[in-house]
């Protein structure tokens, strides 16, 4: 694989371990007419193929990759950093390549920093990617009053992946995650994301992404799927635990298995699951 965008000394075959570190919310809100617990998921249609075909849709959470504000300590430990491709080097998001035996220290660092919700090393606060995902997906501008959030913990994925990005598709990758629960306080809000989640179907989504990239876009669009808490939740409940970390269809909707991270309810054998013990009334703003 070439290695043009990125930094570092040493063989490239030496990095051959993908480390994402991300922020994945679980959003959710009450029903305005019934009090159910409804969960939000950003539904994202990508045209593969460089924008020949064929269309995939699924559901994700919201969420996204955290990024390094001060790349120095990083660096003590793994040397210069390696991005897996030129945006994350240019957004500084944390997907870096390093040699498999740093997996453990480099986990550890992750970890420490991201714990803290003042950190400046390790972007730790969900806000700007909420507030970037509800802008394109929902075109709302987020502010603080309209949500509340608290920490739930990590999700840790140490046995390496093949990943599915289209900038290093099939790169081994272990994956950490940093859950937050984030409630939406604001009635209308709600109300909102309810209207817009009838406004597209996955047909009407996939010939967005379809229209987007024959214009000369990255062939995506974006909307969100809103399902019962419960009912996602029990759909993976039914499952043997070695059959969860798998893609699943409800509702007629594909939901990504990374919508297991947040159920933590729900047990995978992948996961390394470290929640918080922590007052349900503990909120960050």
């Amino acid at each position: 694989m070439p290695l043009s965008h990125e930094s570092g000394s040493g063989a490239a075959s030496e990095f051959s371990l993908r480390v994402s570190v991300a922020t994945y919310n679980r959003l959710v809100f009450p029903h305005p007419q019934n009090g159910m617990s409804m969960l939000p998921l950003e539904r994202k249609a990508t045209v593969r193929n460089g924008g020949a075909g064929p269309v995939h849709v699924k559901a994700q959470p919201f969420g996204g990759g955290v990024r390094i504000l001060n790349p120095a300590p990083l660096q003590v430990i793994i040397g210069e950093i390696r991005f897996d491709s030129e945006q994350s080097k240019q957004e500084q998001d944390f997907r870096v390549l390093i040699p498999p035996s740093q997996w453990e220290a480099v986990k550890q660092y992750c970890l420490r920093h991201l714990e803290n919700p003042a950190d400046r090393e390790l972007e730790s606060l969900p806000h700007r990617e909420l507030a970037e995902e509800f802008a394109g997906t929902l075109n709302v501008s987020l502010t603080p009053e309209q949500y509340a959030v608290q920490p739930l913990g990590f999700v840790v994925e140490n046995e390496p992946v093949p990943t599915e990005n289209i900038h290093v598709l099939r790169q081994p990758t272990v994956r950490l995650y940093r859950i937050f629960e984030v409630r939406i306080v604001e009635a209308e809000l709600c109300k909102t994301m309810l209207a817009a989640n009838q406004q597209y179907s996955d047909q009407d989504l996939g010939m967005l992404a379809l229209t987007d990239a024959q214009n000369g876009g990255k062939g995506q669009a974006n909307s969100v799927l809103i399902l019962p808490l419960h009912m996602v939740t029990e759909s993976y409940l039914k499952l043997a635990p070695e059959r969860r970390y798998s893609k699943i269809v409800i509702e007629g909707h594909e939901l990504d298995e990374s919508v297991l991270v947040i159920l933590g309810e729900v047990e995978v054998p992948q996961y390394q699951r470290m929640w918080e013990k922590r007052s349900a009334h503990l909120f960050l703003k």
